[in-house]
């Protein structure tokens, strides 16, 4: 037998195919042949971004694509039915791409590392008999949580759908964030039938993903402690970053408008900059829109705002040109480039865990504005429990105010104990990945069990 090959299938999101995709990149570097697996939407996305950013991956993984039971001119961002669809047809035409790698004789999959929302790719391979291992690309807390789906229903918190029955804080464990029961993952997912779905596929995948014979996650144990104690079977390898082994990140399925935000950041005094982005989903209607950007201007401070090019832009009237001498708005950007920036002073963020853990590695104070699923609970980590963030309040009508969002940005960027959390944090952070550090313990252990015969 040859070289250790190994079939990784993150969810079709870029929270999700990017902590895999540098999952993948090291694996590489320990020698081993990787494949790849997206959807043919995000494949094709992904290999337009590498093209226009000069990207690359390691020789040693091959990129390749399955149909995601869509048509090509499906909304993906209807979460609810590519779930449907996704549960219905990867199963087979996964099954399928394994049997046509197998068949050519020569380094045939051993290992299936698959995302942890996604266990009925342990099932397809349990059925070709190799090692199958379950990734987190979320915090251990959201999976956590996730355990307990049918616990909440026992209690009466939610109903049989998974609406929420009443309103309070849920708690595994005192060490933990609480989560609103009304802030629940998929309480906040477009209509009631996609969270009805949501819901159903989480139940069903909890049993599913037992099948994993390791699940391993993008944390440490200096992060997540007390959620790693509440689930002892998982091992914290993170967080995995481009940066910790001096490369470039890859799997973009945005790719950056131009690198014209690097440049000018370059230009801007250290500690200066508000860097505001809100990942791949989030989406404002006009009022919020219109108060980011006042609540933006009204700091006097320069700043980076990613706004996405599928996404409503609602300027007010005269906003560009007032702010053209300190803003920089852009479609996209290379988040992880932008935060190891000097300039960079703290980050608006939907606090998605990769951007948490990008924040977080690289001592970025943060101003949070979750928007939906496991947010809520990263937000409680940055602000309650790491302390290294501010909450940005609604008012009755469920708008952040741009005096809000003024005022905050005064108060993080004048506490001065708050930036020292946060280099102290980013120190144990990186400990971790260090050489010697657990999870990088965790990860050679990890790399060992795979290639064990």
């Amino acid at each position: 037998m040859g070289k250790a090959h190994v079939l990784v299938l993150p969810y079709p999101a870029q929270g999700h195919v990017i902590p895999l995709m540098e999952l993948s990149q090291c694996l590489a570097k320990e020698d081993m042949r990787v494949t790849f697996v997206n959807t043919e939407f995000c494949h094709r996305r992904i290999l337009e971004s590498m093209c226009k950013e000069g990207g690359h991956i390691h020789e040693s993984i091959d990129l390749v694509s399955i149909p995601d039971g869509l048509e090509p001119w499906e909304d993906r961002s209807d979460l609810g039915k590519l779930t449907e669809a996704f549960v219905k047809e990867m199963p087979r035409n996964l099954a399928a791409l394994i049997g046509e790698i197998n068949a050519k004789g020569r380094d045939e999959i051993t290992c299936v590392v698959s995302d942890y929302w996604l266990g009925w790719c342990m099932e397809v391979a349990e059925r070709f008999g190799v090692k199958r291992v379950a990734f987190v690309p979320a915090s251990v807390a959201m999976a956590a949580l996730s355990m307990n789906v049918q616990k909440l229903v026992d209690d009466g918190i939610v109903d049989c759908n998974g609406t929420p029955m009443k309103k309070q804080v849920i708690e595994l464990s005192p060490s933990m964030p609480g989560i609103n029961s009304m802030n629940l993952p998929w309480a906040n997912i477009g209509d009631f039938s996609t969270q009805k779905i949501l819901f159903e596929t989480m139940k069903h995948n909890i049993n599913l993903i037992n099948l994993a014979e390791t699940v391993i996650c993008n944390t440490s144990h200096e992060l997540e402690s007390a959620a790693l104690a509440y689930v002892p079977n998982f091992s914290a390898i993170g967080p995995l970053l481009a940066s910790n082994r001096l490369g470039s990140t890859a799997g973009h399925l945005w790719p950056p408008e131009d690198s014209a935000c690097m440049d000018w950041l370059d230009q801007q005094p250290p500690r200066s900059v508000i860097y505001v982005a809100f990942g791949s989903f989030t989406v404002f209607e006009q009022t919020q829109f219109q108060e980011l950007a006042l609540g933006l201007e009204r700091t006097n401070r320069s700043f980076l705002w990613v706004v996405r090019k599928d996404t409503g832009k609602f300027y007010p009237e005269g906003f560009e040109q007032r702010v053209e001498s300190r803003g920089k708005i852009v479609g996209w950007a290379p988040q992880q480039k932008v935060l190891t920036h000097r300039s960079v002073s703290c980050f608006v963020s939907h606090c998605g865990w990769n951007s948490t853990m990008e924040g977080v590695s690289n001592a970025v104070p943060f101003l949070c504005w979750p928007y939906f699923a496991d947010q809520f609970i990263d937000e409680s980590y940055i602000c309650d429990y790491w302390r290294v963030g501010l909450r940005l309040d609604k008012d009755e009508s469920g708008i952040i105010r741009q005096e809000e969002i003024m005022n905050k940005v005064d108060q993080l960027l004048s506490d001065e104990i708050g930036k020292r959390r946060a280099l102290e944090l980013q120190k144990r952070a990186l400990d971790c990945v260090a050489e010697g550090g657990s999870s990088h313990k965790n990860f050679q252990d990890f790399v060992d069990w795979i290639k064990e015969k």
